[in-house]
């Protein structure tokens, strides 16, 4: 598939309201998805209660992920602005990207995890969850760029808060399931 260029509105040009009501649909399914992801997590208490350390970590697991995902989307979305783009091409090579950039960070966390908690099992649930959610964020973050253009909408305005709590959702349930078979057995 190759994408063209897409024209961007001048939101310089625009006043507030209208700026707003572009806005506020992308943001309310956000705050929705934030809803739901609290909800999600306070099912895993148990999980939670038997080893709290789990807790410290659902920042960093979700925060890399959305890093990595907004970083590919931000590009992705520039680069569609600029010329035509492969969609194929560019989606294996952030892919990869994603690959190797959540095994690095995985293994740094993950040694970085046993070292301070001096426990495995919390360091290859940390691990392997960065590792996994990282690596499939461009994947979603691209996605969903490619499927709002494609759709006619813009995937600069609604692409960011749309990916950002799928990718919360699923990196919190990577994370949920890798504890529960990791640590829970």
């Amino acid at each position: 598939m190759v994408l063209k260029k897409v024209f961007l509105e001048d939101d310089t040009k625009e006043n507030v309201l209208p700026l707003i009501t572009h806005r506020l649909p992308w943001l309310f399914i956000g705050l929705v998805g934030g809803i739901i992801a609290t909800v999600f997590a306070s099912s895993f208490e148990k999980l939670l209660e038997t080893r709290v350390e789990l807790a410290f970590f659902i920042p960093v697991i979700v925060y890399m992920a959305d890093a990595l995902g907004t970083q590919t989307e931000t590009i992705f979305v520039r680069n569609i602005s600029k010329n035509n783009l492969n969609f194929t091409t560019y989606l294996i090579k952030e892919s990869l990207l994603g690959i190797v950039v959540g095994t690095l960070f995985g293994i740094i966390t993950g040694l970085f995890t046993y070292y301070f908690f001096k426990s495995l099992d919390i360091a290859l649930t940390i691990a392997l969850s960065l590792a996994l959610t990282m690596s499939i964020a461009p994947l979603i973050a691209l996605s969903v760029s490619a499927l709002l253009y494609k759709e006619h909408k813009d995937p600069a305005l609604g692409g960011g808060p749309f990916t950002t709590i799928i990718q919360d959702l699923l990196s919190l349930l990577i994370y949920f399931l890798i504890a529960s078979l990791v640590i829970l057995k």
